[in-house]
């Protein structure tokens, strides 16, 4: 990669997190103990240098770490760091457009999602975060970064694994070699091809052993640092097999970057060619460096057919980090229109979608309007492209993958960041917050409204939810039915299944029905062939019949059960609040302890329940339909969240075991337990309060946590924290309690 782009790159990895701090952490694995810390400090995703450590003294906020000595059973930090959710398969519906197409070029991510050092491990106390959300559209995701100053060597953190995974994409840590220019050490390169006395290559069996521990899918491997010769491009290329072989055994991969040659020099080629060959050969794929042309990506493509390997395994790079969705790129070269893909595309930095936006307009809604521009398209409507568009967008040419086949599914579209936490429509956290394991399995289309008349605007709202941290948003005049899909899902239908839909109307008048395709769409941008349930007879803001109109077979015999309603607990702050977290910032408001669920007469949020009588063997499509009661008029519509389950009360899910303290120091405590046997969606913390009421800390996927600041209430003897399990319903698990002495 060009050292000229290294600037911003570096320069953000001498910075520090002043206030970034991890709300909690869990290993994949067996339960075991922890290795005890020596202070309760916050955890910080992991990052090291080949073996050699720089002369001099690292910088604050900086630790150097050696990966040839590390080893999971001293990892002070693993269960903050080890991600917990499997990666999902997933497949591939008809695509929104015809333009999209799948089996063909794929789409790569390079993303800094913070510095390299004090980079958290369990999300911080901001909203102001690249929550990526598209995963349809990728492939694999690199964790970028990577400094001399701090580590070469980067461990992806466990909230970016478990939300890539949830989504079916894999997740491979970074090994950056720098140009000399920006402190890189030619040792550093001969420190990690170094051989033992059997002739293997010990530091690869570290790198596996290193994403195995924490749960990621491999390695992308970017050698810059030049001055090497052939026998050093040698033993890279030794290196590189042996790497490969070892993460085939484990189900692992291997990204090359186009930068070192055989000969054991840097040369970015821009193609696929003699001297990168044997590289691409040894790795599951290679990155292909910006300087590439239509004809050396032709020619690339053609030399990867003669070696019998896919020319979807090279990732054409384009550069996006200074210009995002304005960059200018020679998109015919890589993804012609009309023709067949020649290559895949390899997007460096498209976290810009979120860092170009000016400091007063950084709210999530503003980043997440940037990024649909980016991965959607100018229309913001992947059903329809803008052909006029300059930007094509990845929605226009790739087909968006799903990974909703199984029930129980559940949905809250939580993004994964928000200004507040809600539970069951109230607020229990009013402080800013990301953790992008906590994302749910999001709508890929986003966002397809199928509209005769007036189109209304669809988006993410930060503004309310009712759980986590934002909800869906229908917002604008209204004259007609519209439909808006959510999930292509390949779902089975067996008997007695329902549908829960949580909603609530704020203007105008609407009559819901829920849209069910049980048969695929007749081909590639068509509909989805819906059969409409009615939803809100009982919903006084809009009640109505199902309505006439739009694609598909109205229902008319389904019946919408409406769950009972339960006044929703008191949410008082409290006057004398010592609940903040200080490194991670969750502001808590107490709640008594008893759970409120269904109805919310108070905050007008309602969960309807929706038998799918009539309908068998497998959902391929859910969406709503939304039809104006009186006539054209503006509407403000909440969706809350989905879930489809067999009816009945689901059985809550088991609780975890052993919550301990491992490290303390004053009111900085790290707790850890052993994970609930199961399925678990996430863990929830709360501190138990001396009259009785609970205050919400935090919530998270890994089996590990840490908070910062805490003090004694007035006369309390002992903290006591209570943890629960949550399940894909978000039912919640009895508690398991510790209690930690003042």
């Amino acid at each position: 990669m060009n050292p000229t782009r290294r600037t911003v790159l570096l320069a953000a990895g001498a910075a520090a997190l002043t206030t970034a701090g991890p709300t909690t952490g869990l290993t994949a694995g067996p339960a075991a103990a922890a290795p005890r810390a020596t202070a309760a400090t916050p955890p910080y995703a992991a990052y090291w240098y080949p073996d050699s450590l720089p002369a001099g003294s690292p910088g604050p906020g900086i630790t150097w770490r050696s990966l040839k000595s590390w080893r999971a059973a001293d990892d002070p930090d693993l269960a903050f760091n080890a991600a917990s959710v499997p990666l999902a398969a997933r497949f591939t519906p008809a695509p929104a457009n015809p333009t999209a197409r799948a089996g063909q070029a794929r789409v790569q991510a390079l993303v800094s999602f913070g510095p390299t050092s004090a980079n958290p491990s369990q999300g911080s106390a901001t909203a102001d975060y690249y929550a990526l959300t598209h995963w349809a559209y990728i492939d694999e995701l690199v964790f970028w970064g990577g400094s001399a100053g701090e580590g070469l060597i980067l461990a992806p953190n466990a909230p970016v694994v478990d939300a890539a995974h949830r989504h079916g994409v894999p997740v491979l840590g970074n090994v950056f070699l720098p140009p000399a220019a920006y402190g890189g050490q030619l040792q550093w390169t001969r420190d990690l091809v170094q051989r033992d006395a059997t002739g293997h290559y010990p530091l690869a069996a570290q790198l596996v052993a290193v994403a195995a521990a924490y749960g990621f899918d491999g390695w992308f491997l970017n050698a810059e640092t030049g001055g090497g010769n052939t026998a050093l491009g040698t033993a890279v290329l030794g290196f590189v097999k042996e790497l490969k072989a070892l993460a085939a055994a484990k189900g692992q991969r291997v990204t090359w970057y186009d930068a070192l040659t055989v000969n054991g020099t840097v040369s970015w080629q821009g193609a696929l060619t003699s001297q990168n060959q044997a590289f691409f050969q040894a790795a599951d794929a290679m990155f292909v460096d910006f300087r590439w042309s239509a004809a050396s990506l032709a020619s690339s493509g053609t030399k990867a057919d003669r070696l019998g390997r896919s020319r979807y395994e090279l990732w054409a790079g384009v550069d996006v980090e200074s210009n995002g969705s304005g960059t200018y790129v020679d998109w015919d070269a890589i993804v012609p229109a009309g023709k067949q893909h020649v290559t895949s595309v390899g997007f460096y930095r498209p976290e810009w979608t979120r860092n170009q936006l000016p400091a007063d307009r950084r709210a999530p809604g503003d980043f997440h309007a940037a990024d649909d521009r980016f991965w959607t398209g100018r229309s913001m409507d992947p059903s329809r492209p803008d052909p006029g568009d300059p930007w094509r967008a990845p929605a226009v040419s790739v087909a968006d993958r799903s990974t909703v086949t199984s029930v129980p599914f559940a949905t809250v579209f939580n993004t994964g960041h928000g200004l507040r936490w809600y539970e069951a429509g109230a607020v229990v956290s009013d402080s800013p917050w990301n953790h992008l394991g906590l994302q749910d399995r999001l709508p890929s289309r986003r966002w397809v409204v199928r509209a005769t008349g007036a189109r209304p605007t669809v988006a993410f709202d930060f503004a309310d939810a009712w759980r986590g941290g934002n909800s869906v948003l229908v917002a604008g005049e209204l004259d007609q039915p519209v439909v808006l899909d959510l999930y292509a899902t390949r779902l089975p239908l067996a008997v007695n299944m329902v549908v829960d839909l949580t909603f609530r109307s704020e203007s105008g008048g609407v009559n819901v029905e829920l849209a069910v395709a049980t048969a695929p769409p007749s081909g590639p941008g068509e509909t989805p062939p819906y059969r409409y349930l009615a939803v809100n007879s009982v919903n006084t803001r809009g009640a109505g019949q199902t309505a006439d109109g739009g694609t598909g077979v109205d229902s008319g015999q389904a019946k919408a059960r409406v769950n009972s309603a339960h006044q929703p607990a008191s949410l008082t702050p409290r006057a004398d609040d010592t609940g903040v977290n200080a490194v991670n910032s969750w502001q808590a408001v107490t709640i008594p302890r008893a759970e409120h669920t269904g109805v919310n007469a108070v905050n007008s949020w309602q969960t309807v329940t929706i038998p799918l009588t009539g309908l068998s063997g497998t959902a391929h499509a859910l969406g709503i339909r939304l039809t104006p009661t009186g006539g054209a008029t503006p509407v403000r519509w909440r969706l809350g969240g989905l879930a489809v389950r067999p009816d009945g009360t689901p059985p809550a899910p088991a609780a975890p075991s052993a919550a301990r303290v491992t490290a303390a120091d004053g009111g900085d405590l790290r707790l850890a337990w052993n994970p609930a046997p199961g399925p678990v969606r996430h863990y929830t913390l709360h501190r138990l309060l001396p009259d009785g009421t609970r205050r919400f800390l935090g919530a998270t996927g890994q089996r590990a946590w840490f908070v910062a600041g805490l003090r004694p209430e007035q006369g309390e003897p002992a903290a006591r924290f209570e943890v629960r399990a949550v399940g894909e319903l978000y039912n919640a698990s009895a508690p398991v309690t510790v209690t930690h002495p003042w």
